[in-house]
């Protein structure tokens, strides 16, 4: 499955098949957020965050992969991503695109 950040494939004619999105609430354990709060008082990448974050874009990708999937899609195109604090310590991740099908 291609992805793509920009409204076409280079070189393919393309029908679009519809939005297609993925989302997760990611947290971290107890023990990585009370150590993320000391980091807050020196400093630096928060790496359990980070982490997190990371994790969180994987699995919400993957969802929407899995829903273009289900459409018959080729590819997606205007892929973009948004974040948003929950509650302390988790975060929503969504992936969102347009699925096409090559012609």
């Amino acid at each position: 499955m291609q992805l793509l950040n920009i409204d076409y494939v280079p070189g393919r004619e393309i029908e679009a098949l519809g939005i297609v999105k993925g989302t997760v609430v990611q947290s971290k354990n107890i023990g990585k957020d009370f150590m993320a709060g000391m980091k807050t008082l020196v400093g630096g990448e928060i790496a359990g965050y980070t982490e997190m974050l990371i994790e969180a874009r994987q699995i919400a990708t993957k969802r929407m992969v899995d829903e273009a999937n289900a459409l018959g899609a080729d590819a997606i195109v205007n892929v973009r991503y948004g974040s948003s604090a929950v509650m302390q310590g988790a975060a929503e991740v969504i992936a969102y695109g347009t699925a096409v099908k090559f012609r």
